[in-house]
C-alpha cells in the first residue's frame, strides 16, 4: 500500500485506500492496471479484458469497471474495438492567454473546426451578463477545438458586431480569435471566469466525439477591453479526460 511519504504529488491520500483497509476488488485491479499503464508508452494497446481477468484472477466485469474509470480519468482511451494508453493531459493556463498559446507551449498543434458563425440581435440574458445593449447585433462563433487533429473541446464566442464588423469576411475560423482582435487594435484588459463540471448535451457530445457520460470542464468567461468596455462572452467546454487547468498565485 502507498502511504503519503511516497505518493505522487496530487495523488489521493493513501492512494484512496480507506483506513479500514478494505479495498473494493475493482479498485485493486484498477491500481494494478494503472501501474501497467505507466510501463507502457502512449498509444500502446492494453491487454484484452479476458487477458486481464485471467492475469488478475477476477471476473471480466471487475476488469471492465476498472478500465471504465481509467478511461474517464483520461489515462486510457478507446481506439476501435480496443483500448490504448492515452497521452498526458493538456494543461491550459487560467489567464487571458489564448487556447492557441496554451496548446503550442506543450508542443501540440492547435486547430479549430468551424461549426457556425451567425449574426442575431442580442437577447436580454446576454445583455444583462455583458453590459451590451439588448437588440444590438452580435456575432456567435462556434468552433470545435483541436489538438493535433484530436477533438478536445467546443467553444462558443459572443461579440458585438460593431467591435468586429468584418468578422465574417476577414476572420479565418481556424486561427486565434484573440490574435485577430489584436490586429484590429483591441486589447484585453480583464475577465471574469467561472469553472464547473458538467455532462455534455447529446449535440455537444456528437460534435466533440465523446460519450454523453464523459465529464466535461465548462468555463464561462466575460471579457473586457483595456478601457473596461464589454468585449466578449465565451462558453468553452473541455474534455475532462484530456484537460487540466493551471493558475499561478501570488502572495
Amino acid at each position: 500500500m502507498d502511504y503519503p511519504n511516497d505518493q505522487a504529488p496530487g495523488a489521493p491520500v493513501r492512494s484512496g485506500i480507506p483506513e479500514h483497509g478494505r479495498v473494493p476488488k475493482y479498485y485493486a485491479v484498477k491500481a494494478r492496471i494503472d501501474r501497467l499503464v505507466d510501463e507502457l508508452g502512449e498509444g500502446a494497446p492494453i491487454p484484452t479484458e479476458r487477458d486481464l481477468s485471467e492475469r488478475f484472477e477476477v471476473a471480466r466485469e471487475t476488469v471492465r469497471q476498472a478500465l471504465r474509470e481509467l478511461v474517464l480519468e483520461g489515462k486510457l482511451r478507446r481506439q476501435g474495438r480496443g483500448t490504448v494508453v492515452a497521452g498526458p493531459k493538456l494543461e491550459q493556463p487560467l489567464s487571458l492567454a489564448s487556447y492557441t498559446e496554451g496548446v503550442r507551449r506543450q508542443g501540440r498543434t492547435p486547430g479549430r473546426a468551424l461549426v457556425s458563425l451567425d449574426r442575431f440581435p442580442c437577447p436580454e440574458p446576454l445583455a444583462a451578463e455583458t453590459g451590451l445593449t439588448r437588440g444590438e447585433p452580435v456575432w456567435h462563433l462556434e468552433r470545435v477545438l483541436l489538438a493535433d487533429d484530436e477533438r478536445v473541446g467546443l467553444e462558443s464566442t459572443y461579440v458585438a458586431v460593431d467591435r468586429v464588423p468584418r468578422l465574417e469576411r476577414e476572420f479565418d475560423p481556424d486561427s486565434s480569435f484573440y490574435a485577430y482582435l489584436g490586429r484590429q487594435g483591441i486589447g484585453f484588459g480583464s475577465a471574469d471566469e467561472r469553472i464547473e463540471t458538467v455532462l455534455a448535451t447529446p449535440r455537444e457530445a456528437l460534435l466533440i466525439g465523446t460519450p454523453p457520460a464523459l465529464p466535461m470542464l465548462l468555463i464561462h468567461r466575460v471579457s473586457r477591453d483595456t478601457g473596461g468596455r464589454p468585449l466578449e462572452r465565451v462558453r468553452t467546454l473541455y474534455r475532462g479526460d484530456r484537460f487540466s487547468f493551471t493558475v499561478r498565485l501570488g502572495g
